[in-house]
Formats: C-alpha cells, sequence, structure tokens
C-alpha cells in the first residue's frame, strides 16, 4: 500500500481543490455524482484482475482507489475490450484510465497522457517446450499472440511507434520478418493456447514483463521468457480528449507522482 499511498495523494491533492473553481465537465461530473469511474483491462495480473471474491483487484486499481479516496469520492471499475478503450471518444462513459498504457501516436490523437507512473519492457513468452525462439530475431514466419489493440500487437506488426509527450517518438527495432500477429480479446485466452504447445495454435506471444512474469510463476512450468528486451514501455494515466480543463488539472497535479511497479 505504502508503494502507491503518496503518489496517489500527489495526484489528487490539487484536483480535489479545483472543485470549487472552474473545473470542467468531467471533473464537475466526477463531484457532482461522487463517482469516480475508472477503465481498464479485467485480466492483466498484476495490474488488474478478478480476484477470488469477484473483484477487481491489482495494483492499478489500488492506485485508482486512493486517487478516488482523495477526490472525497466512490470508485467504479468497468472493463471493456482494450480496443474500445484505446480507441477513445469515451463520451463521459469513463472518467480515467489508470490502467497501464503506453503512450503511442495513434492513441495520442484521441487521448491526453498526463503522466507517466511506473515503466516496464516488453518481453517474449513461450511454451516451456520451445528451444526454437531466443530473441526477437527468431520470430520470422511465426504466429505471435497478443491482446487486441496493445503495443504488443502493433509490434508484431512492425506499426509501434512510442510517443511521450515531449518526447520525440521512438519506433523500436523489428530485427524478424512475415511474423502473424494473432489478437485476443484477453491475454488469459492467449496463454491458454500457448498452453497446448509450440506451433498448436501460437509460437510465442509478446506481452509486458511484469504480467509475463506473473503467468509464468504461476503456471507450474508450462512458460518461459526468452530472449532480450524487446522495447522499453513507459506507462501513463490517459484521459479521453475533450476536456482540456480535466486534462490540465490531471497533469498538474501528477508531476510529482512516481510509483513502484510490483
Amino acid at each position: 500500500m505504502k508503494r502507491f499511498v503518496a503518489a496517489a495523494a500527489a495526484l489528487g491533492c490539487v484536483v480535489v481543490g479545483a472543485a470549487s473553481a472552474q473545473a470542467g465537465e468531467t471533473l464537475d461530473r466526477v463531484m457532482k455524482n461522487k463517482v469516480l469511474v475508472e477503465v481498464t483491462d479485467q485480466a492483466y495480473p498484476p495490474f488488474s484482475f478478478l480476484n477470488d471474491k469477484g473483484e477487481m483487484d491489482g495494483f492499478d486499481i489500488d492506485v485508482a482507489k486512493e486517487f478516488a479516496k482523495r477526490l472525497g469520492v466512490e470508485l467504479k471499475v468497468e472493463t471493456p475490450s482494450w480496443a474500445i478503450i484505446t480507441a477513445g471518444n469515451w463520451k463521459g462513459r469513463w472518467d480515467i484510465c489508470i490502467c497501464s498504457m503506453t503512450p503511442t501516436t495513434e492513441r495520442a490523437a484521441v487521448l491526453d497522457f498526463v503522466n507517466e507512473y511506473y515503466a516496464a519492457p516488453a518481453v517474449i513468452v513461450v511454451n516451456s517446450d520451445n528451444e526454437d525462439i531466443k530473441g526477437a530475431s527468431d520470430l520470422s514466419g511465426k504466429k505471435l499472440g497478443a491482446e487486441a489493440g496493445t503495443t504488443y500487437e502493433k509490434y508484431i506488426e512492425k506499426q509501434l511507434v512510442i510517443d511521450v509527450p515531449g518526447i520525440d517518438p521512438v519506433k523500436p527495432e523489428f530485427p524478424f520478418d512475415n511474423a502473424t500477429a494473432v489478437p485476443y480479446d484477453s491475454e488469459d485466452t492467449a496463454f491458454q493456447d500457448l498452453a497446448l504447445g509450440s506451433g498448436k495454435r501460437l509460437d510465442a506471444i509478446v506481452s509486458g514483463y511484469l504480467t509475463a512474469r506473473e503467468r509464468v510463476e504461476k503456471a507450474e512450468g508450462k512458460f518461459k521468457i526468452v530472449g532480450d528486451t524487446l522495447f522499453a514501455e513507459p506507462i501513463w494515466v490517459s484521459v479521453d480528449k475533450g476536456d482540456p480543463e480535466w486534462e490540465a488539472r490531471s497533469r498538474k497535479s501528477s508531476r510529482t507522482w512516481k510509483a513502484t511497479a510490483p
């Protein structure tokens, strides 16, 4: 808890102070309804997942709860598909995405990125029986699973451009040819398919290191992470475009916010 409480406090304090001022549509709605609507991925442990009680849990959920607490409101969590979240145009359905999102050129066209709160690398995961894939250069011609709408899918398609606010866009290296991206609505399903064996439905999965590590450790020897980091992923809080007051308040309040991921 301590790893994110101070960070969330920094994020929330200025926003709370702004509530009595000209706040903007989003903050006005949050304070009127006494509810902050957080949107996130339903199956991205250890950041967001359904626990044994059927409740959303994880690092991102904890940070969002503390943020809502500092605002003096309740937290409501909704979990549409990742592709829908990253498409923007939320139309007031959701207020904020503390949801392990990486800024990209495409996303920056429809969302505002207000603060980086942790960073993690992208990696390759294979079935434990795979001895052919040892790094990115071995991905040529392979079937690679990734959650739809993620940076991992864009990486496989060689279309990824990381676009952090205030920094020149960065395009990773793609040392492979003709890899096939196999998109999934959930990483859970991708890992289920990979567990069937190398080449059955997938040859590998591209995923974030921290969530991949979580799955590998819990899978009793079914998977392994191979090779070097594919690309670095700065993780930011995002909000929908169209409410400059909310974006500005969030950015101002979170300048000193930096959490320590699990």
